[in-house]
């Protein structure tokens, strides 16, 4: 698996064979193979856009009369619609109105960050992952990001050529990215820098740390885990 489809979210079939499509992702243009059966086609007026998202755990959400439940940062359209029609699939959400975060009211700042990873705190690693089931570092900060308006692509790599360069890690700000290297020099993860010397990243499990000059360095074990690439600022 090289990433997820959220429920809600579009995709442009590219390819397809007889049980499985190659998509690309509307939001980031990632492309990969999925079943067949786990997409729903829709009209071109059935394509939404929406600056409004789960923004608690998880709620309810009714697909075909069928009740079952949507996780934090899965997009969410049209609330005061009774129903949504795509394709063959009709959806009713039932979401309380303080569920909802709309990331127009929902300034980048400290207390709004910390709800957010509250949410995502110990998810389980998940090469690919996208959600609070299962997660990636760079899946991670991708999603925190999403719910402050700002669009990253998916691979650590290829948001380490988004944003500005931080120079030195004394420079750096609450909300800036860390990139980190392998032995070939190759950027391989990345995790949010915090207040106090701390970043969160996926690694193992949604985890907070402490970051230094040279990387990061495991709270629990005092292990240094990641190698320092570069840091870069989005807000």
């Amino acid at each position: 698996m090289v990433s997820q489809l959220l429920f809600g979210e579009y995709a442009e079939i590219l390819e397809e064979e007889e049980q499985f499509v190659r998509i690309k992702c509307f939001y980031d243009d990632y492309e990969g193979w999925v079943q067949k059966n786990q997409l729903t086609k829709v009209k071109g007026d059935q394509i939404l856009s929406t600056n409004e998202y789960v923004g608690v755990y998880y709620v309810e959400i009714f697909v075909n009369d069928r009740s079952g439940n949507i996780p934090f940062a899965v997009p969410l359209y049209h609330l005061k619609s009774e129903r949504l029609q795509f394709g063959n699939t009709q959806v009713r959400y039932n979401v309380p109105e303080d569920a909802v975060w709309n990331t127009e009211q929902k300034p980048f700042n400290k207390s709004n960050l910390e709800h957010i990873i509250s949410l995502f705190l110990d998810t389980p690693y998940l090469w690919g992952g996208k959600s609070i089931y299962g997660i990636d570092c760079s899946g991670f900060v991708q999603q925190v990001y999403k719910m402050f308006g700002i669009r990253l692509l998916r691979d650590a790599y290829l948001q380490a050529g988004q944003g500005s360069l931080v120079k030195s890690p004394g420079q750096t700000k609450l909300g800036d990215l860390a990139f980190f290297n392998n032995e070939k020099g190759r950027i391989t993860h990345v995790g949010i820098i915090l207040e106090d010397r701390q970043i969160v990243h996926a690694s193992g499990k949604v985890r907070i740390d402490t970051i230094d000059e040279k990387g990061i360095v495991n709270k629990e074990t005092g292990e240094r885990t990641h190698q320092l690439h570069s840091m870069r600022r989005y807000f």
